[in-house]
């Protein structure tokens, strides 16, 4: 899959796994990669620029002696998710079109 497009998807596997409650970096990447694989290195980047824009902020609570990150979900998190399923007909509108186009090929 494309990689800008594998981004977007993966921001709102994470926004739904965190609508579910806080969580923390490695329990989110076992979440989602039930639907999506996903890695540290994808997944941090990715928490880093939802913090950015506000749809999740994120907190450290000590677990086990340790320092564990917390991400929780946002007001403006769960209004873009809901703009985003809100968006599905053109989503389905987009690959229906494309499949179409390449249906007798």
């Amino acid at each position: 899959m494309n990689p800008q497009l594998k981004k977007g998807f993966l921001e709102y596997c994470i926004l739904a796994v965190l609508n579910k409650g806080d969580s923390y970096g490695y329990k989110i990447i076992k979440d989602v990669e039930a639907t999506f694989p996903i890695s540290e290195s994808t997944l941090y980047p990715i928490l880093k620029r939802l913090e950015k824009n506000e749809y999740i902020t994120s907190h450290n609570e000590i677990y086990n002696n340790r320092v564990r990150r917390y991400y929780h979900l946002t007001s403006q998190g769960i209004t873009r998710t809901k703009e985003f399923l809100a968006e599905q007909g053109q989503i389905e509108g987009i690959y229906q079109f494309v499949r179409e186009a390449f249906e007798n090929e």
